[in-house]
């Protein structure tokens, strides 16, 4: 294996013959070109670096780096120690220099690594390899082996919702900026794999320079709170850049892989294409006001107004690109009498396009498209349209344009011509629409509560609501909704929050009129704990025109909003399949699910119960909750739909999306699944467009295979894990009470959090739109989940994914007589239970991230230093047990020894971090000290916030 490399930041030029040596050496080392790369940018942005702050600078970074590398890869105890006293004689701008540059070279590496797995897949592509785990083509495979027909495989994709939300959680440090230059610096990076001749690889070297120089003098963060609407437009930047293009090109991979997997009704599946959309993209951002303030009616507005824009002006570009791929004309090709239709219909009266009938369809169609974009608020078409044109109704009338397009070339020689463009835009139009994505509101039940109370006691029905026993509750609820009478009334004046909460919903039923149902078709429940909980939703709906009164006459398909409750913490998710029972049970809400398709979606919390309860038993109640919620739905004939909250990171229910899917416990996927994409792991996964398309392939795939893989069928199998489950809920017990007692039960812990993690300055950060704490307190349980788990991420502990694992295994072995039998059971979890696999597997890859000498340095902050050395004593104690069960139960005493590519990358890019968690602490140490003396300094500030963003690029999936 070729020797890692160590100087990335000053190395010598990379070969000009790179694709060539590689072809001609087949036996290279695969990781090769991925180590090329890293030496290439981190050249370039040492020369970067000497051009723009000079040679000393330049100078100084070397020589960090040159003694991280040494004190990381070398476990040199000096090295350790000269490291230290460099950093602490950096002056306030050398420090911030020296922290870009790290932060930088994460980023770059970043971008490495992603051309890398692309490059690949190619690889493995090119040489005929078998379809890799994880892609919808080895499932199909599985299933097919497994004794599932075609039929069936149909019939899943018919039936199946598998929908990716994307949320603007405050972990996203990255601007659209940035971004936009690091997307062009992977376009770039991979054209060096193509034959290239000495003059075209150097232009791509001196445009990467001028990419790389751009990034540097470029503000890695903002200088102002991100707003709302920031965050729409930051979330609208992924679909231009891969979910437009991929998403349809994903749709005909998987036709093209039915097919070859199922090849006896293959000719019939490509002519009568099933349109059914069964991925479609979902969105918080401008809906979700649970402890967002900044969102309202009109944020709501302002999200659909520009996601419908961004939808419209991609069919416009098309549409406009595809009048000029069909210059058909009628003297050599017909075209149907619909299409002649629409072409008579067309303001187009050229004649030098008389026999030119597609072209000019397509110009009648790019009329009403411009009308319709007009009417949905665009103001700049960015070409004006020859003639004016009715706005659709509908995309559903824009689609059936389409069709008749499509259906005409059929049957006229010209299927050749349907693929390129006309077949992705006609897919792109029955996923996205008008709306491109469906928006969710969430709110939190105290809020309802809160404004109901207003309601009934204004309208003298009920005078103290909110001190009403549940019962009571429930009954008046349900009175109410059957009464045909509203309780609010235009001619008094309620509270600003009861104002907000029912012009909000008002919002919703104006945009499922303007933009179509399926704009909006979901309401979450934060917090829910009753049933009342669920009907008070119900009766908003009520007043605001989003539900009437009969219930019974609209068809399904066009259905008021879905009531779904989001049962987060612990105590929460123990209540959720008896809540879910007695709401079921009501025959006017089992009248709404009849309406929905006998379907009804339950959202579970994974941030929340992990703050709550710690990782093993965050992970072990979401798992009986499920299990318990499919008997209840199956018992009360009712299919479910589970919405999963995960986190970007394993202490928030993150981890990889396609192991996490096959974990789920059997029968709770059955085709249905929603789950959140948070932070910074939408960056992440979609920034690249090829990597992108192989995100949402796997969140297919998984799905695929979890719903259609036949269950075991012998009875002995139902008895392990029926053994397995027993297991789990004893060592769930011991690691609630070892979470519990340190992190809620020890006195000074919360002290301890504030000083030894970054999170007063996390709070700082213009990294989102909702403020960091529910309420103005240091408490934790006030805390949001996300910067919670964020901050542990910063200091190198990442404590929520692993912390009460190793005490309770310790415990639960010395329970019982006979140790050896028990660890001999557990090793069988390991090796046959999904669940216990997932888990495990996680729990290793945070292990690998996690440094406790760094963090170390980090409990240095806590100024009381018998606090600090109590709790941080405990905190190693406990990652020694847990490291040792690991290790005993799988047998693997290196961390990530099944996942040798991401040892190795953690491995190589570690040695970057360690600057930046040391200078990190030398500024917070620095700001605390200057805030305690009532100064502020802006430079250190900012030198803190760069600090964050560069860590958090480096850990990527646990940052």
């Amino acid at each position: 294996m070729a020797k890692q490399p160590t100087t990335p930041l000053r190395v010598r030029a990379p070969s000009a013959n790179k694709a060539v040596n590689k072809a001609a050496n087949p036996a290279a080392n695969k990781d090769a070109p991925l180590k090329e790369d890293i030496r290439l940018l981190g050249r370039i942005l040492g020369d970067v670096l000497r051009d723009q702050e000079g040679d000393a600078v330049f100078e100084v970074v070397e020589t960090i780096r040159q003694t991280a590398v040494r004190f990381r890869r070398e476990a040199d105890v000096q090295a350790g120690t000269d490291l230290n006293k460099l950093l602490k004689k950096l002056t306030r701008e050398q420090t911030i220099s020296v922290v870009r540059a790290f932060s930088y070279f994460s980023h770059l590496a970043n971008i490495a690594e992603d051309q890398h797995h692309n490059r690949r897949r190619r690889a493995h592509l090119l040489a005929g390899s078998a379809p890799q785990e994880g892609s919808v083509a080895f499932a199909l495979e599985k299933l097919a082996h497994a004794g599932v027909n075609g039929a069936t495989v149909r019939k899943f994709f018919k039936d199946a919702l598998i929908s990716p939300v994307l949320t603007a959680h405050p972990t996203e440090v990255q601007r659209k900026s940035i971004l936009d230059a690091e997307h062009d610096i992977a376009r770039l990076l991979a054209a060096r794999d193509l034959p290239m001749t000495a003059k075209e690889r150097a232009a791509n070297t001196e445009l990467l320079r001028a990419l790389v120089t751009t990034l540097w003098q470029t503000r890695l963060l903002r200088y102002s709170k991100l707003s709302v609407e920031d965050e729409i437009n930051n979330a609208l930047s992924y679909y231009r850049i891969t979910f437009l293009r991929e998403l349809p090109a994903l749709y005909e991979d998987i036709e093209d892989e039915i097919a070859e997997q199922f090849p006896q009704r293959a000719s019939s599946a490509h002519a009568n294409r099933d349109q059914h959309s069964y991925v479609q993209m979902g969105s918080w951002i401008g809906g979700d006001r649970d402890g967002n303030p900044n969102v309202n009616a009109g944020t709501m507005q302002l999200a659909l107004a520009r996601q419908s824009t961004t939808i419209l002006e991609f069919y416009l570009e098309e549409v406009h690109a595809l009048g000029a791929e069909l210059p058909v004309s009628t003297f050599l090709a017909g075209v149907s009498p619909e299409v002649q239709a629409l072409a008579d219909k067309s303001p187009d009266t050229s004649e030098h396009r008389a026999d030119e009938q597609y072209r000019r369809a397509l110009i009648g169609i790019y009329a009403r498209l411009a009308a319709t974009a007009r009417a949905h608020g665009a103001t700049n078409i960015l070409r004006k349209e020859v003639g004016p044109g009715a706005p659709y109704e509908s995309a559903v009338e824009f689609s059936a344009d389409l069709q008749l397009l499509v259906d005409s070339l059929k049957e006229r020689h010209g299927t050749v011509l349907i693929k390129p463009r006309l077949a992705p835009l006609l897919r792109a139009a029955e996923i996205f629409g008008f709306h491109l994505a469906t928006l969710d509101m969430r709110q939190s039940s105290d809020v309802h509560e809160r404004v109901l109370g207003e309601l009934f006691k204004r309208a003298e029905v009920e005078t103290s609501y909110a001190d009403l026993p549940e019962q009571k509750k429930v009954e008046l609820l349900l009175t109410e909704l059957d009464k045909p009478r509203l309780l609010y009334s235009p001619y008094i004046d309620y509270s600003d929050e009861t104002n907000s909460e029912l012009n909000i919903l008002r919002a919703a039923h104006h945009i499922r009129q303007r933009y179509g149902s399926r704009a909006i078709r979901n309401y979450i429940i934060s917090h829910t704990e009753t049933v009342s909980d669920l009907l008070e939703v119900l009766l908003l709906q009520r007043e605001t025109g989003l539900l009437r009164p009969d219930t019974d006459v609209a068809s399904v398909g066009e259905v008021e909003l879905m009531v779904i409750p989001l049962f987060e913490t612990i105590p929460d998710l123990r209540l959720a399949a008896n809540i879910m029972e007695q709401v079921m049970a009501i025959p006017k809400v089992r009248r709404l699910i009849a309406k929905q398709g006998h379907l009804q979606e339950v959202m579970l919390g994974y941030s929340d119960s992990n703050k709550d309860g710690g990782f093993l038993t965050s992970n072990w109640e979401l798992y009986k909750a499920e299990t318990e919620l499919v008997n209840v739905f199956n018992r009360a004939g009712v299919k479910l739909r589970l919405f999963h909250g995960r986190g970007g990171t394993v202490g928030r229910g993150g981890g990889p999306s396609y192991e996490a899917i096959l974990a789920q416990p059997p029968g709770t996927v059955n085709g249905q699944i929603r789950l959140t994409e948070q932070g910074e792991i939408i960056a992440s996964k979609f920034s690249n467009p090829e990597i992108g398309r192989r995100n949402l392939a796997l969140l297919v795939a998984a799905t695929l295979e979890a719903s259609l893989t036949p269950p075991p069928a012998d009875r002995k199998a139902a008895k392990k894990l029926a053994e397995f489950e027993s297991v789990m809920a004893e060592l769930s017990e011991l690691a609630y009470k070892g979470y519990r007692n340190l992190v809620y039960e020890t006195p000074g812990f919360t002290d301890y959090f504030f000083s030894a993690t970054p999170i007063a300055e996390i709070a700082e950060l213009n990294i989102g739109s909702r403020p960091a704490s529910r309420k103005a307190t240091r408490r934790i349980e006030d805390l949001r989940a996300i910067p919670w788990g964020f901050s542990w991420g910063q200091c190198r502990l990442l404590l929520p994914g692993w912390y009460g694992f190793g005490s309770a295994v310790e415990q639960w072995l010395e329970q019982g007589e006979n140790k050896a039998k028990r660890v001999a059971t557990l090793r069988a979890m390991f090796k046959e239970w999904p669940f216990f696999v997932t888990l495990l597997s996680n729990m290793d890859m945070v292990l690998s991230k996690t440094d406790l000498a760094v963090a170390s340095r980090y409990s240095e902050m806590v100024v009381d230093r018998k606090l600090r050395n109590s709790i941080f004593k405990r905190i190693v104690g406990e990652h020694e047990r847990t490291s040792s069960c690991l290790t005993l139960i799988t047998g693997k005493k290196e961390r990530l020894a099944n996942n040798p590519l991401l040892a190795r990358s953690i491995k190589n890019r570690f040695a970057y971090l360690d600057p930046l968690n040391h200078l990190q602490v030398e500024l917070i140490k620095r700001h605390r000290a200057a805030m305690r003396d009532g100064k502020v300094d802006d430079r250190v500030r900012r030198g803190i916030h760069l600090s964050i963003n560069g860590i958090a690029a480096g850990l990527r999936n646990t940052g």
